[in-house]
């Protein structure tokens, strides 16, 4: 399956290259969540992964609401490739994932029932404990969105990026559910700091598993840290430009009101950053097959130092 469009100048054919062709802001779109569960489940998913997949939908319903009550964000994933149903009972990778800034990290779990995830304590990995469960991760993890039964352009453009390592980067690539902002295809989501990914090109995959290695962020084709809240991503990408600072450490939120976030860093100096709410034209599409919308985009403004 390939994307096209018919003629110089055509409309474009999906959400991902109205965004791209319009060249939408990506800053402040990442899902917003600090504590991540993530549960191997390959074989099909359906538009509602947890209840539409091979995993036994009323476990999928009560892992769906035991996370979101707890405000943890629960995700599918499956190996690169193909993708055969193994049936119930089969060693199942489980990651979790903290990613406030300061406190993250990522820690894996084997297991061959799911339903041994109901014993969680997902209030403990919520507020950034894990108990001990599993053994930390060496190395960061990217989930690549591939979920087309969520969005055409998922499948089209997370699959073709992931065709492209074979024999790379080992372990450390997964398929995954929705993480929002289809349109932006192929997003990804890096664990353990959470910062997500749009529009990636296997150079800017390299790019973004070879900083995180090292405690660094790749800034280029950013949409924010999932810990923060949305204006504070814009903010926190904005400083990041301005300075040069890659440390994923190294900054954090000191306050946050509406239009303004002020943020610190380590060695003591802050800035405040205007962030403003502003309308795009023309309108497009925000998912596939949907009629197009007005849109906006946070934005933001002059940055002041403060000390």
């Amino acid at each position: 399956m390939q994307e096209s469009q018919d003629n110089v100048g055509a409309v474009p054919s999906t959400c991902a290259a109205w965004s791209e062709t319009l060249s939408e802001p990506m800053a402040g779109t990442a899902p917003v969540a600090t504590s991540w569960l993530c549960l191997e489940q390959p074989g099909p998913w359906g538009r509602d992964a947890l209840l539409q997949s091979h995993l036994d939908p009323e476990l999928g319903n009560r892992l769906a609401s035991l996370a979101a009550a707890h405000g943890v964000r629960i995700q599918l994933i499956r190996r690169t490739g193909r993708h055969p149903d193994l049936g119930a009972d089969f060693p199942r990778t489980v990651y979790l994932a903290h990613t406030a800034p300061g406190t993250s990290w990522l820690r894996r779990v084997e297991l061959t029932d799911p339903a041994e995830l109901l014993d969680l304590d997902l209030a403990g990995l919520a507020s950034g404990e894990h108990g001990g469960r599993g053994e930390p991760c060496a190395e960061p993890i990217l989930l690549v969105c591939t979920n087309g039964r969520r969005d055409r352009c998922c499948a089209l453009r997370g699959r073709a990026l992931l065709d492209q390592f074979t024999g790379r980067h080992q372990g450390q690539l997964w398929e995954t559910t929705h993480t929002g902002g289809h349109r932006f295809a192929p997003t990804a989501v890096v664990l353990p700091t959470g910062y997500s990914y749009a529009r990636l090109t296997p150079h800017a995959v390299d790019a973004v598993l070879s900083d995180a290695a090292v405690g660094k962020v790749t800034t280029t084709h950013c949409r924010g840290r999932s810990a923060l809240s949305q204006p504070a991503q814009v903010a926190e990408l904005a400083v990041r430009e301005a300075t040069g600072e890659r440390s994923e450490e190294a900054l954090r939120i000191r306050s946050e009101a509406p239009g303004e976030v002020v943020l610190e860093h380590h060695d003591g100096r802050s800035w405040r950053v205007p962030v403003e709410e502003v309308p795009l034209s023309p309108p497009r599409p925000n998912s596939c097959g949907k009629q197009a919308v007005e849109s906006s985009a946070r934005m933001a403004g002059r940055i002041r130092q403060l000390s």
